[in-house]
């Protein structure tokens, strides 16, 4: 192969990357095209090629001029361009360290806009060469991003090295993520460590709605995809924002309790990153109450903040002001900024307690709104928020069981129907309930609605939903299972329920195998021990609520009909 390439034949496509609960367009990815007719069999092969022949730095820095040129004319203010970076490229005798700037500088842009997305793959395996180049790009404002995170073994070696700004995971783990629970509990983990850290986190390879649901449920920042779009290489066609998209619509499902009352969030106003020093020190002169200062950058996004007691000892000293405003003092902004804890406003309440309690040592958390720095929730505000939450998930709990009672039973119906998430959903209804809480009273009723809530639990995974509608009727629906699955744990379920409750009767109704009361006319007869009968309803993508609404009530009454151990099943 020449060492001379053809690069006016080499075209970037651009893949839009897209706030995950607004739609807006957040950043594109750079994409290389047309490699194929400089003779490379593919992408991989092209860099291959280049890499053996040492010249990777050389050409990638042509390609990247290339990029960022025509990254330049999309007409999207505050637009990001994601570029991937091959690991070799560090490793070429001819790298240098500056090159991007330069690029940048000519085409007036900030270096914020650039994030270098690093591979898991191919990693280098000298920490230090790792740390170093990691540490000058982000002394120079550059984000990085680890691309196919989880796909490779260095990931988690690769994310404590690199401080990285994002993580995208990779297609593997997202592909089909709403039918496989182990991808989700996967993903869910990521998302969580990732915020806790104050990593944001993009889903690559969204392809249907599905998908995109269950990354908007786990809380990931940003998808990438099909569903969105397909790199596109006529940059007129890049739209501002996705929103009109069905799938981008607000979710009615979600409950009202668990978003975070704007009331609670406190506007402190906040400096900009290229603020002097002695702005800072008028600052907090200013706002006497402040013990800190968000930092945030041109496009408002927060980076931080500043501590008053951390420039105390300068602020109060007699040349303090003199030296802040002389510029051959060096005493930078960013030197005092300190990482904090950030939520975006529509990840709730929940994720925000659950956030601060894994850094506790924080005296807050800071709240974004469509990636902008939006406030504070102070230490008071959490602790309020916490017993407010707490109180409204008590008041929609069975207060006998604890399980989610009729509020989420109706939240997950509502969203199965507009999401068309293909559902078992199962009826549970004690046989002869009334006789035996007439004869042994209420408290061993209640011992009996206990029971079953266990051995449900015990069976049913956690991935799907189980909930007590009240009294001994109970709600499960599955959502990774078919009917034949669902059927054989229910019948378990009902096995199990059947023996276990016989120990809740005298000696004398176990020998007899029935127990003796009156029935609803005052009529003394015999009934069998304790039992539960189960109701399938499996709702399709073509099943609509208006016919499951009139099918439940017609259920309930069928498996009545049925005596144990078999049930009803309608399909919708």
């Amino acid at each position: 192969m020449s060492t001379k390439i053809d690069v006016d034949k080499l075209d970037f496509a651009f893949q839009p990357i897209v706030n995950t609960h607004t739609g807006k367009i957040f950043a594109v990815e750079a994409l290389i095209r047309n490699t194929e007719e400089l003779g490379f069999s593919s992408i991989q092969d092209f860099f291959d090629k280049l890499s053996q022949k040492n010249i990777l730095f050389s050409m990638d820095i042509i390609l990247r001029k290339k990029a960022v040129k025509k990254f330049k004319k999309i007409d999207i203010h505050n637009l990001k361009l994601f570029y991937n970076v091959d690991n070799r490229f560090f490793a070429m005798p001819d790298f240098k360290i500056g090159e991007t700037s330069k690029i940048l500088e000519k085409n007036q842009l900030d270096k914020d806009s650039v994030c270098f997305e690093i591979t898991e793959h191919s990693s280098l395996k000298d920490d230090e060469l790792i740390k170093h180049i990691v540490s000058v790009y982000k002394a120079n404002n550059f984000n990085i991003a680890i691309d196919d995170f989880g796909t490779g073994v260095s990931g988690l070696h690769l994310l404590y090295l690199s401080e990285t700004n994002f993580i995208k995971i990779d297609k593997f783990f997202v592909e089909g993520i709403n039918k496989d629970a182990k991808k989700r509990l996967f993903c869910a983990s990521i998302v969580e460590m990732a915020h806790t850290l104050g990593i944001k986190v993009i889903a690559v390879g969204v392809e249907t709605s599905g998908e995109y649901y269950s990354c908007k449920e786990i809380k990931i920042d940003y998808i990438q995809g099909f569903i969105v779009s397909k790199p596109i290489l006529d940059i007129r066609k890049i739209k501002k924002s996705y929103s009109k998209e069905n799938m981008f619509t607000k979710d009615r499902r979600v409950s009202h309790n668990n978003f975070i009352d704007k009331s609670f969030i406190d506007k402190i106003d906040p400096l900009n990153v290229s603020t002097s020093l002695h702005e800072l020190f008028v600052y907090f002169k200013e706002h006497t109450l402040n013990t800190f200062v968000p930092i945030v950058d041109d496009n408002k996004k927060i980076l931080g903040a500043i501590y008053e007691v951390d420039i105390k000892e300068i602020s109060y000293s007699q040349y303090g002001l003199s030296l802040a405003k002389n510029d051959s003092f060096k005493a930078k902004l960013k030197n005092y900024i300190k990482p904090v804890l950030e939520i975006d406003i529509t990840w709730g309440i929940d994720k925000a307690l659950e956030i601060f309690n894994m850094r506790s040592d924080s005296q807050g958390i800071f709240v974004s709104k469509d990636s902008k720095y939006y406030g504070f929730i102070n230490l008071n505000n959490l602790l309020s928020l916490s017993y407010k939450r707490n109180l409204e998930i008590a008041q929609n709990q069975n207060p006998l069981t604890k399980l989610p009672g009729n509020n989420q039973i109706d939240s997950f119906i509502l969203n199965a129907f507009e999401k068309k998430i293909h559902t078992q959903i199962v009826y549970f209804d004690f046989n002869d309930f009334k006789p035996f809480n007439d004869t042994y009273g209420f408290r061993q009723g209640d011992r009996a609605i206990l029971m079953f809530s266990e051995i449900l639990q015990k069976n049913i995974s956690n991935e799907n939903f189980i909930a007590h509608i009240g009294g001994d009727d109970f709600f499960v629906a599955f959502t990774n299972s078919n009917y034949e699955e669902v059927h054989k744990i229910i019948h378990n379920i009902q096995e199990e329920f059947r023996i276990n409750a016989s120990s809740l009767y005298n000696e004398k109704d176990i020998l007899n195998g029935y127990m003796t009361s009156k029935d609803r006319f005052g009529v003394s007869r015999n009934f069998n021990l304790l039992s539960v009968c189960a109701a399938i309803i499996e709702v399709s993508h073509k099943s609509t609520q208006n016919i499951f609404n009139s099918k439940l009530g017609e259920i309930k009454k069928l498996s009545k009909q049925y005596s144990y151990p078999y049930g009803s099943c309608i399909c919708m």
